[in-house]
């Protein structure tokens, strides 16, 4: 007994262990798809914790794939060189020399980050843009408007805004094989070797698909999806999201969310879930845990 009392904490710590083993279990071997964004990528902290969470899923066994944004690291830089950012329906209207920022920024310098972070705290990550390997082939998104009743809608050109057209997943596949964490800038390559700007929420359900990924997971600045009456909601069937989209209670940015799990989820995803990136280890609580936190969006 007194031996007991005095690994009392240790003891706990290895009951801790033992809990999670039941979901390194029915993981391991799988890939999970985090879109890594928003306050997590600008706090030193949570940014640190975010690098040692993806290092312990990969040593146990578990295959994390990256796919970030960077819409404030863009928006600062284009206001420091004078240009200003314009947006039509959320979506940032890309000219080439807009492109060539976001380009610069993305894979130049928030890519690198992440990947610095991961491999500095023991992880081998290696940093992708959709150009590397025809990682990602793009094709042009025309935003369209509606107009009046009878009238065909307005179709929008918003410049070198794309829109995914195939993931080569087999390099993603192979690199995960090898070890590495691919860490993925949502940029896509056009037939022409154009670049093309695209929603790092939509890159990261299409990789989801493509991989065959066991879960998508989508860190945001929110708790999650919110009801009318101003609650969190835990779990979404397909059914209900859409219901929740028509109803109009789901909408703004968390509009494309819901509409990214749904697509990853009739693309053979098995679980989506849409997260707060603000609480610390929140990739690891989602997965570790039987409640999890924020909203699992599921088939059914």
């Amino acid at each position: 007994m007194v031996k007991e009392d005095k690994y009392e904490k240790l003891i706990e710590k290895a009951d801790i262990l033992l809990e999670v083993l039941p979901y390194i279990r029915r993981f391991y071997g799988k890939s999970v798809v985090i879109k890594y964004g928003g306050h997590a990528m600008v706090d030193e902290r949570l940014k640190e914790m975010f690098a040692l969470d993806v290092v312990m899923m990969k040593y146990i066994g578990i295959n994390p794939v990256v796919v970030h944004g960077g819409g404030p690291q863009i928006g600062r830089t284009l206001e420091k060189l004078g240009k200003v950012s314009k947006f039509i329906q959320g979506m940032r209207v890309t000219d080439q020399e807009t492109m060539d920022i976001v380009e610069m920024v993305l894979v130049g310098k928030v890519n690198k980050e992440i990947v610095g972070l991961i491999n500095h705290n023991g992880g081998k990550a290696v940093g992708l843009s959709g150009k590397d390997g025809n990682l990602i082939r793009a094709e042009k998104y025309l935003l369209s408007e509606e107009r009046e009743k009878d009238t065909p809608p307005e179709i929008i050109d918003i410049g070198l805004v794309g829109r995914v057209k195939q993931i080569n997943a087999d390099l993603i596949k192979s690199l995960v094989v090898e070890g590495f964490v691919p860490v993925i800038a949502p940029t896509g390559v056009g037939e022409r070797g154009e670049t093309y700007n695209i929603n790092a929420d939509v890159v990261a359900g299409e990789v989801a698909a493509a991989i065959g990924s066991e879960k998508l997971i989508l860190l945001t600045d929110v708790e999650g999806v919110i009801d009318e009456e101003g609650c969190l909601i835990d779990s979404l069937s397909d059914g209900e999201a859409k219901a929740l989209i028509d109803k109009g209670t789901i909408k703004g940015g968390m509009y494309p969310k819901v509409k990214c799990c749904l697509k990853a989820l009739r693309e053979g995803v098995e679980k989506t879930h849409i997260i707060d990136g603000r609480l610390m280890h929140s990739i690891l609580l989602e997965i570790f845990t039987d409640r999890g936190i924020g909203t699992e969006v599921v088939k059914g």
